[in-house]
């Protein structure tokens, strides 16, 4: 029988990312491009955006605040998706308190013209160690929460460098030049998530929103996405880490590809039917997928409800199902996290699916 209430969130995510039963499923918002850092919760605390892009400090007393006052089981930095595009060379637009920072300008026009620089200057870079002495500050202070670094998935991050819609002609006719690209970013993201572990980050999660199957098709999702996704899982994993991927918009293109990933958990959006893909590919631990339409305009009652269906649907992870809107309301906010905790005892694993065990994955060398 499962202890009810013996698990910290660190414990609990952990547990069920390495598909072992728990309390229940956790309820988070990783950060980056799902991040919480709403205006309801800036406005209340003096840590806000844009100058908490830039600050240790800032930075890990934002994160504090959106844990403390969401009632999400994690820490997540940094706030955006533009660390890395900025280290490589793109101009970026920092944004305000009410709005993200954005590309604002690609550094080369075409995949054949970027331009390559060492991993230990690029590591030295922009925010890059603003990041991770957050990840130690949260580490450190919040020993039994997990703290989530989050990166720029490779597709997304090269479409930041390069031209996108150069890129993605390149994609189908210099995939030469594509490839040599992809994996000079994906060099880097694996080098800046083993910087983002070192620094006491509990796991790594990737948001890669141009990699969808609506944008790539399922032959160039193959190529490209699943190759050099798996590149930096598999980087996280032999620093002993573990791995989160959201994939945005529809999958039912590439959806026969999705069990390829390898990551610890698929993170999709709300027009997915995880209970659908839990019943075809029952190995997937699958997080999700909450409307962030829903969370923004509707009421906490309606969210209530539905954060109990995802539970009762059997998805492992609850979280919002992309990024949220800064507008959105704390109370919305607040009614979600607290349905999932108030279902404790239901289990958020099973590990018999379908009258068959389901192996669960190898935990040797990953730390709690």
């Amino acid at each position: 029988m499962i202890d009810v209430g013996a698990f910290t969130p660190k414990e609990r995510l952990i547990s069920i990312l390495h598909r072992q039963q728990a309390d229940r499923p956790p309820v988070i918002c990783t950060g980056g491009m799902m991040n919480a850092a709403i205006v309801d919760v800036m406005n209340s605390t003096g840590h806000t955006l844009p100058e908490a892009h830039f600050d240790p400090l800032l930075m890990a007393g934002l994160a504090a605040d959106v844990h403390e006052a969401t009632g999400f089981e994690n820490l997540g930095i940094p706030f955006c998706l533009t660390v890395e595009a900025e280290v490589l060379g793109s101009r970026i637009n920092f944004g305000t308190l009410a709005c993200e920072p954005k590309i604002a300008g690609e550094a080369f026009p075409s995949a054949a013209q970027v331009e390559f620089k060492e991993l230990d200057e690029l590591l030295s870079s922009g925010r890059i160690q603003s990041v991770a002495r957050a990840g130690s500050l949260l580490a450190a202070q919040y020993p039994a929460i997990p703290v989530i670094g989050n990166i720029t998935g490779p597709i997304s991050t090269t479409a930041s460098i390069v031209d996108p819609m150069q890129f993605f002609k390149d994609l189908r006719k210099d995939q030469a030049s594509a490839h040599t690209a992809l994996a000079y970013v994906s060099d880097f993201l694996c080098a800046y998530a083993r910087l983002l572990l070192d620094h006491g980050v509990a796991l790594i999660s990737i948001g890669d929103p141009t990699a969808t199957g609506e944008i790539l098709g399922p032959r160039s999702f193959e190529e490209f996405a699943v190759l050099y996704l798996n590149k930096i899982i598999d980087s996280v994993h032999a620093a002993g880490g573990l791995v989160i991927v959201h994939i945005c918009g529809n999958i039912n293109s590439v959806k026969h590809l999705v069990p390829s990933i390898r990551s610890d958990a698929l993170s999709t959006d709300a027009v997915v039917n995880l209970k659908q893909l839990k019943q075809e590919f029952p190995q997937l631990t699958t997080m999700g997928n909450l409307s962030t339409y829903l969370l923004q305009f509707s009421t906490p009652e309606k969210i209530a409800g539905q954060a109990v269906r995802l539970v009762g649907d059997g998805v492992d992870i609850i979280s919002p199902a992309c990024g949220l809107s800064t507008s959105t309301p704390l109370a919305n906010i607040c009614a979600m996290t607290a349905a999932v905790k108030r279902m404790r005892g239901r289990s958020a694993r099973s590990v018999y699916t379908a009258g068959a065990v389901v192996p669960e994955r190898q935990t040797e060398g990953r730390p709690l």
